[in-house]
């Protein structure tokens, strides 16, 4: 016991002990917090709808997320890159609301 006592009085001990616990603490954090969030992967109607969405002329890419109820499409909300016209948003508007069979007032498009 004695010896501990005079172990921890060592100012040089001190400091690397508080050293390798702030670095611990360091490596805590990092490995919570420090990782990527996995991406979000969209489902197999998002992907076919962006695969079609992105042939569309004066589109460059897009993101689609399609809000569901009881297995059925409610709603849509489109970004997109690239041409940002009334024509273009008039045309990804009309293509979503088509394939997944919803009122175009429940389809919202935006340019990224």
């Amino acid at each position: 016991m004695g010896r501990l006592k005079k172990l921890f009085q060592n100012r040089t001990f001190k400091v690397a002990a508080i050293s390798l616990a702030a670095l611990l603490l360091l490596l805590a954090v990092w490995l919570t917090f420090g990782k990527k969030s996995s991406a979000y992967r969209p489902t197999e109607t998002e992907a076919r709808l962006i695969a079609i969405l992105s042939e569309i002329e004066g589109v460059e890419s897009a993101t689609a997320m399609i809000s569901e109820e009881d297995g059925r499409a409610v709603s849509a909300v489109v970004v997109f890159e690239g041409k940002d016209s009334i024509l273009t948003r008039s045309r990804i508007l009309d293509i979503t609301a088509t394939l997944l069979r919803v009122d175009k007032g429940n389809v919202q498009v935006y340019p990224a």
